[in-house]
This record gives structure tokens, C-alpha cells and sequence, in this order.
């Protein structure tokens, strides 16, 4: 089956024709992070970068259908580049590994980043081959996308970051993501990273080569909705979170993101509640969300006790707390594109740890900023600075 879009004669930028330095490892000024501004919170980020080619449709195609974009745009994506772009325009100064090929897309890709103050100095260029790109289609109806993504060639090696170039990266670094893509190279920086007791955020999207053996590294991980009953095979999402804190004793905590529900948390206490009596994770949730307004618009934290000592059937107990944080109610004719949503919330939750916003605080912003990317089309249109109005306190 081949699925044929006609594109209408819609004005898209160009990309940059101008030739770039070819080199498999970053130049020589990647070996020293001097010439990089301190006076902001430093985010080193692993991960994928790419081209995303998003064309919105009145409706999604049914199979051998011919149909016209309503929009078109070309853009940068891929999750470590979203996140970090999204980091960028709150204020942090964020870095990124990852590779690219030296082609016009690669071109655009760096020339993005850097635009939105993401240092491409630890980039590597592949002489040859492609860089990764995605074709998003946006369905106007539905106000959903679909996604069909072609990874870039020759994929990065551990080989091809060196020594140099790892410690040069890590220097003053206040936080290290991954979103494990590049799972090999990923490893070699988390386990730098650990060696220096750098903080480690984890995008756990879904199952992916190399996942496990970075979670024993985080201190904090960020995950879809289906993800935690994906991994542990838990019965219910709540009790899936008491399961992952007890198999991962380094984390604080873990979100998933659950969409137009908002998110939940689980935090790990400081000090052990062992002798407290033990509340049901379940029955927690469902106190938190009879406390839900369904009359605000705008989303808030409900937090439960701290230090409580929270039990899940056939999984075990741990101290702790739990938070439930609502989504922001986003008018139909304001909702244009959901596409990067989760990496704009990864990006906010990035700002609020190297910044020490308490995460009572951070949950709405982060939700705050999330909704603002879904008001324009594509992950980085609609990611806001930190002046933006809208990011109200």
C-alpha cells in the first residue's frame, strides 16, 4: 500500500546552502568549555536531533486516498533536540551529543539549535550518508499526528565521542538527559556522569536497546503514560510507580505525563516511614482526584501527606508521597498540533531542577509550558520563553 500525499504550493524556508566543515568528531574548541556562558544553569543532553517535515490534513487519509496538506512546515525535532531547544528558551544553557550527517538537513539542524542557544559543539558530522528526518502528519480532526521517521545513517558510535570530547562536555554540568536514543554512547556519558555525582534525567518513552541499564543511573525519570505497566507489568499505573522506586533505589522520582489528564508523581522521602501505616497507592489517587476542580482551567498540584508510607498489593511498600498534577484546559480553536508536547514538559522539568523550583511548582509550569507547544504546529513553534505571559506563577 503506498500512501500519496499531494502537497499544496505552500511557501516553506529553504534550507542553509552554506557548506559546513567536514568532521567526524566536534572541532578543536569542543575540548574545553571556557569559551561557554556559566552565568546559566548547564543541561547536557544525549539524544536524538532530526528534521520534522509536518503536513496538516483536514482529516487522516484512508489507504490508497489522494488528499492536499492544509500546511506544511519544515523544522527541527527529534526529543533531545525539543527538550533542549525547549530548556534553551527558559534560560538554561543546554549541550547536546548526538550526530548528524553533512547534508542540508544536517545543516539545518545545528544552525536551529545554535538560533535557540543549544551548543553544537559536541556534535558529530558524518562526512557521508543522511541525516534523520521525520514525516508528521497532522490530523486537523482529531488533532492527532502520525509519525513516520527514518533514523540517520551512519548511526553514532561510542568510538566516535573521545575522551576529550566527554570530559569537555561534562565540565560544569548541573544535569545530564537522555532520551536514550544513541543508547551506547548514552551509557559512556552516564557513567561519566555518575563517577561525578551529576544529577541524570531519564526520557523513558518506551522499552528501547539500553533502557535498563540507564535507569540504574537516574536520579529522576520522566515517562509516558503506557510506560511504567509496560516495564514492570503492574496491574494499574500507580501501583506500576511503586513498583519502579522499589526496583530503582537512586531515583527521587518518577512522572509519567498522562496527556489531558495531567501527570502523577511519586517522590521518594529523605527519611523512612517504615513505622507509619501503610496507605494503598490506589486508594491514594483516588483522594487526590476527588480534590481536583473541575471548573479551573488552568493546572495545579495536589499533593498528598509527605513521608507517608505508601503500599501497593503484590509489589511492596516504600515512604514517600504522592503528587497529581492537572493538564491545562486548552480551547478546541487554540489546539493546533500535540506533537513534541511531552518534550516541551521534559524541557520545563529540566528548568525547575537546575533551578530549584519545588516540584509543587514545577508540575503546573511544566504543564503550563507543554500547553503552550500544543497552540502552534510542529515541537518547536510554540515553545515559549520564560517572559511568555502565559507561564503565570
Amino acid at each position: 500500500m503506498v500512501l500519496m500525499l499531494h502537497i499544496a504550493p505552500i511557501p516553506v524556508t529553504p534550507f542553509s546552502s552554506r557548506p559546513l566543515r567536514r568532521h567526524r568528531c566536534p572541532p578543536p574548541m569542543a575540548a574545553s568549555a571556557s569559551h561557554l556562558p556559566k552565568s546559566a544553569p548547564v543541561v547536557l543532553g544525549c539524544g536524538a536531533v532530526g528534521a520534522d517535515y509536518l503536513a496538516t490534513v483536514a482529516s487522516f487519509p484512508n489507504p490508497d486516498d489522494k488528499i492536499r496538506s492544509l500546511a506544511l512546515k519544515v523544522q527541527g525535532g527529534g526529543n533531545a533536540g525539543n527538550a533542549l531547544t525547549g530548556a534553551a528558551r527558559l534560560g538554561l544553557s543546554p549541550r547536546i551529543i548526538s550526530k548528524v550527517s553533512d547534508d542540508a538537513l544536517g545543516r539545518n539542524i545545528l544552525k536551529e539549535l545554535q538560533d535557540d542557544g543549544v551548543h553544537t559543539s559536541y556534535m558529530t558530522v558524518a562526512e557521508e550518508g543522511n541525516s534523520p528526518f521525520t514525516y508528521i502528519i497532522v490530523d486537523n480532526q482529531t488533532k492527532t499526528r502520525t509519525c513516520i521517521h527514518t533514523p540517520g545513517y551512519p548511526p553514532m558510535t561510542p568510538e566516535e565521542l573521545t575522551k576529550e570530547n566527554l570530559f569537555a562536555a561534562l565540565h560544569g554540568v548541573d544535569m545530564v538527559y537522555f532520551d536514550v536514543r544513541l543508547h551506547e554512547t548514552a551509557l559512556l556519558v552516564a557513567e561519566e556522569a555518575s563517577q561525578r555525582k551529576i544529577p541524570i534525567l531519564i526520557d523513558a518513552e518506551k522499552k528501547r536497546d539500553g533502557l535498563d541499564e540507564l535507569l540504574n543511573f537516574a536520579s529522576y525519570v520522566v515517562c509516558s503514560a503506557k510506560f511504567p505497566q509496560a516495564w514492570t507489568g503492574a496491574s494499574s499505573t500507580p501501583v506500576a510507580l511503586v513498583h519502579m522506586l522499589l526496583r530503582l533505589p537512586n531515583i527521587k522520582f518518577v512522572i509519567v505525563t498522562r496527556g489531558e489528564k495531567g501527570c502523577l508523581m511519586l517522590e521518594r522521602s529523605m527519611t523512612d516511614a517504615s513505622e507509619t501505616e501503610e496507605t494503598d497507592v490506589e486508594d491514594l489517587l483516588e483522594s487526590l482526584e476527588q480534590k481536583v476542580d473541575l471548573n479551573s482551567s488552568l493546572p495545579k498540584c495536589i499533593v498528598s501527606k509527605s513521608n507517608l508510607r505508601i503500599s501497593a498489593d503484590g509489589v511492596g511498600s516504600m515512604s514517600g508521597r504522592l503528587l497529581l498534577g492537572t493538564a491545562e484546559s486548552i480551547p478546541s480553536e487554540e489546539l493546533i498540533d500535540t506533537t513534541g508536547a511531552g518534550d516541551a514538559f521534559i524541557g520545563a522539568v529540566l528548568y525547575g531542577l537546575c533551578t530549584g523550583m519545588p516540584v509543587e511548582k514545577m508540575l503546573p509550569f511544566a504543564a503550563q509550558v507543554a500547553a503552550c507547544s500544543c497552540r502552534a504546529l510542529g515541537a518547536r513553534d510554540g515553545l515559549p520563553h520564560l517572559t511568555d505571559p502565559r507561564l503565570s506563577d
